[in-house]
């Protein structure tokens, strides 16, 4: 087989053209383009695509090759285009055509009815769009018929079924939505203008077609035919409202593409704006899922010819937010750094970047653990941990003035609170207000209590603080011989960088990223659990040291007198009788023994 593909190699021409990769069933498992067909082929040969295991597991399948040479650089990717989707082939990029995007189309018939579509076919009508918003549509459509009061019925409208009388008018025509065309009170010619000036809106010249109806308005107004030129007025005064709403970008009657990009792991997504006269007249997103190591460049290109062929786009000028893999005859790039096109391709890469947001919600909102497994890649990404932080345990430290220091430990699982793994400690070994101490005392306990219970250690610790703390609790991960077998990160609060172990240059993550708002939910989360522990302790000790000492007095006790005297000291100066009625006698008496052998 080795012996079988170089002999084909060797003959293979080093001119433009697509190449062909076939399975041992005969089945093409990926189509290609180059330049010099010789040079690329062998390329996936004499490489040993160690950065690439997919381009390996494809080349260790490919059984023969076939090969089309053209005469240009965009033939090639014509035919690549073609090819690709006439045979789906397992290894290539693939267009993910969203088919419920709405068309406007004008009818091939007689009085053409103008109407929403989602079905494109070749019947010789005229399709305009696809357009992003339905409602963008209905709402033009409403325009058209509240204009040129186009007809709405299915009727076939021939000649020789309106001479003949076939027809009756409906209600339409008598609230004054449609002229009669069904019975000849609207000819032919008159209905056919009328699609001419709506065609000449679908096509972005609004200015022609205002400009027509006030010539006509001021002509017979001359002519004193002032009922006429009223309805012609309303129709004028509808079309400039309509024209203020509609997106003009520059008064420079621009006809250009716009086309912008972004992508993923899995896939790229390309928005495309066709500007005529200055105005946006079509807008659109589409996707395509990635197969092997494609690059932006090639990807692009792909985009770029797709458009062209399906919407018939002949435009001379591309704007782009880099060169793509692709020459074409008569076609001039454009990066824009400033201006009119600057804006058009920030407004392009704004409607990318959404439909990618959206894509994306809507993914997650049918499969929520993906979201999560996705924000820990990223996590681990930006962290740059070994491992996937499925596992994530925080601590923070709390005392005030030093006095009842405790710690919290929060847990999150698959970057979710696990609050049933919550920990808290009272410290045991620390005096007065040591952070560094209590943060080395508080991991050793955590960790070891960990591995004598055989339970698993988490992906990553975060530790609520900057070097210092991060340094104590390494301290105690290497008493433990466990440093380095888990990430640990500090993080200080006073600019949310991120703190290494035995590295000085903390790192800051995008205020905007998943990652650091993960980070910082753990901390806040990790900070509240500590500070209400740490209330709960100074409430307990400021009531121990009276109450909680006086053997024989418990807790329902204890709880029945704060309920009536709110302190301690109401309660030395309470009277025995009232006290009687409250604890009874007995205990009334060991509570007044009480204070009174302590100077009460």
């Amino acid at each position: 087989m080795k012996e079988y593909l170089k002999n084909i190699i060797q003959n293979i021409p080093n001119k433009p053209g697509c190449y062909q990769y076939f399975d041992n069933k005969g089945t093409i498992i990926y189509v290609g383009k180059a330049k010099n067909l010789k040079k690329r082929v062998s390329s996936y040969f004499t490489k040993k695509h160690e950065d690439s295991p997919k381009t390996r597991i494809l080349v260790s399948k490919i059984c023969d090759i076939k090969y089309i040479i053209v005469d240009t650089e965009e033939d090639t990717l014509l035919l690549e285009n073609n090819l690709i989707k006439e045979f789906q082939p397992r290894y290539n990029v693939m267009l993910k055509d969203d088919k419920s995007y709405p068309s406007i189309v004008i009818r091939n018939e007689y009085f053409p009815r103008v109407e929403i579509t989602r079905k494109i076919t070749k019947d010789g009508s005229q399709y305009y769009g696809p357009y992003s918003n339905v409602a963008s549509v209905k709402t033009l459509l409403s325009f058209f018929h509240k204009m040129y009061s186009i007809r709405t019925c299915p009727l076939n409208l021939t000649p020789e079924n309106i001479a003949e009388g076939k027809y009756k008018v409906c209600l339409e025509y008598h609230i004054k939505r449609c002229m009669g065309p069904c019975i000849g009170v609207q000819s032919l010619e008159n209905y056919n203008k009328n699609i001419r000036s709506i065609l000449e809106i679908l096509k972005g010249n609004t200015n022609i077609v205002s400009d027509s109806i006030y010539a006509e308005m001021i002509e017979l107004a001359e002519k004193q035919e002032f009922e006429e030129a009223n309805r012609l007025k309303e129709k004028y005064q509808l079309i400039e409202n309509f024209k203020n709403k509609s997106t003009v970008v520059s008064s420079i009657k621009y006809n250009i593409n716009v086309y912008s990009y972004e992508e993923d792991e899995n896939a790229a997504y390309i928005n495309y704006l066709n500007v005529y006269n200055g105005a946006i007249i079509q807008a659109y997103t589409f996707e395509y899922r990635k197969r092997m190591d494609e690059t932006k460049e090639e990807l692009l290109s792909l985009g770029i010819i797709e458009v062209r062929g399906r919407f018939g786009s002949k435009a001379k000028e591309i704007v782009v937010p880099f060169y793509p893999d692709l020459t074409m005859d008569g076609v001039e790039y454009t990066i824009p750094q400033r201006g009119d096109k600057k804006k058009l391709l920030l407004l392009s890469t704004q409607n990318v970047k959404q439909y990618k947001i959206d894509k994306l919600k809507k993914t997650e909102s049918l499969n929520p653990e993906q979201r999560s497994v996705r924000i820990l890649k990223e996590i681990q990404k930006d962290l740059n941990l070994k491992d996937l932080p499925i596992h994530i345990e925080c601590f923070d430290n709390s005392n005030i003035q030093g006095t009842n220091p405790v710690s919290a430990c929060v847990v999150f699982r698959m970057g979710k609170p696990s609050k049933k793994d919550y920990r808290h400690f009272n410290v045991k070994t620390v005096v007065g207000p040591d952070d560094f101490s209590t943060m080395r005392e508080v991991i050793y306990r955590r960790y070891y209590r960990l591995h004598e219970e055989d339970k698993s250690l988490p992906q990553l610790i975060i530790i609520d603080g900057g070097k210092g703390q991060l340094s104590a609790a390494c301290e105690s991960l290497k008493a433990l011989d466990i440093y380095g077998k888990v990430a640990i990160v500090g993080i200080a609060k006073r600019l949310e960088e991120i703190y290494y172990p035995e590295d000085s240059i903390p790192l800051y993550l995008d205020k905007n990223s998943e990652s650091l708002k993960v980070i910082q939910h753990l901390r806040d989360e990790a900070h509240r659990f500590g500070i209400t522990f740490h209330r709960n302790q100074r409430s307990k000790s400021q009531i121990k040291s009276e109450l909680d000492n006086i053997k024989g007095i418990g807790d329902e006790t204890k709880r029945l007198l704060l309920k009536e005297y709110k302190s301690v000291k109401r309660i030395k100066l309470a009277k025995d009788a009232e006290l009687e009625k409250i604890i009874g006698k007995h205990k009334t008496v060991l509570l007044r023994n009480y204070f009174t052998e302590n100077g009460n």
